[in-house]
């Protein structure tokens, strides 16, 4: 499994921007569509809202890829 670390500068981000700013998707319109296929989870649960809100401490994971986000400063 392929682990990204993401550095959080606000109270949050948006499920499908925080999947194209790590870069697993081109765009926040692509991120809406891999969210809506029913493939991302987020703490290990399936997650179909598109913006949910991300915050630090979650694990959100699409495939074989994981992204832990951690509060500004905090990164492991």
């Amino acid at each position: 499994m392929q682990k990204v670390d993401f550095e959080l500068t606000g109270e949050y981000i948006e499920l499908n921007q925080l999947l194209k700013v790590v870069g697993l998707c081109d765009s926040g319109g692509a991120g809406k569509q891999i969210v809506a296929s029913g493939d991302v989870k987020v703490d290990g649960k399936q997650e179909l809202r598109k913006t949910a809100k991300i915050r630090a401490g979650q694990k959100v994971r699409l495939g074989d890829v994981q992204i832990d986000v951690h509060a500004e400063g905090n990164a492991a």
